[in-house]
């Protein structure tokens, strides 16, 4: 029989997404928007509806959102289930855009990510190139695509604010034993 404490448990880590090892492009750009999507908002509410995400943004393959006209945007904001932000889906279909260029120079995204010295640096140019990808977005997209991010306690100090589901999302990871955190 399920207790009170099981279904929290089970609650908290369907909120809590997970990382992906070697992601595909699509994964990529999911991870990157789910970020946008979440950002100043409950995760719970994105996580419930993230299929609908999935299905209104063509499962998120960069090819297929960089393509998106207004036309696109249109059906988006009236699309059950989605946050209706012009904004942040412009910025999707930008950060796909971006995604495509960058997999063009480099040969993949991962070359992309793997070419900078050092975090600050790569977090410096995502910020740059992305749309909505403030500090806490780059961290996130980049621990959840297993690449080497700062450790957590050290890095959370820097930006301002209590971010209770990136700690829960770190201690998932290291209790599985996949956190990429240096």
């Amino acid at each position: 029989m399920l207790q009170a404490s099981d279904v929290q448990k089970f609650v908290v880590s369907d909120t809590i997404p997970g990382q992906i090892d070697n992601p595909t492009p699509a994964q990529y750009l999911e991870v990157m928007s789910r970020a946008v999507f979440q950002a100043g908002l409950r995760w719970a509410g994105i996580a419930k509806n993230w299929e609908c995400y999935c299905e209104a943004f063509s499962r998120f393959e960069p090819d297929a959102v960089a393509k998106y006209t207004e036309g696109d945007i249109d059906r988006l904001m009236r699309t059950d289930g989605i946050l209706h932000s012009a904004r942040k889906i412009r910025g999707v279909i930008a950060n796909a855009q971006a995604l495509i260029t960058l997999a063009h120079e480099h040969g993949n995204i991962r070359a992309y990510l793997r070419s900078f010295p050092d975090y600050a640096s790569l977090s410096k140019d995502i910020r740059k190139r992305f749309a909505f990808m403030g500090e806490m977005n780059v961290w996130y997209f980049l621990f959840r695509t297993c690449e080497p991010v700062p450790q957590f306690e050290h890095w959370v100090t820097t930006i301002p604010g209590d971010h209770p589901r990136m700690k829960e999302m770190v201690e998932k990871a290291r209790s599985a034993g996949t956190s990429t955190e240096y």
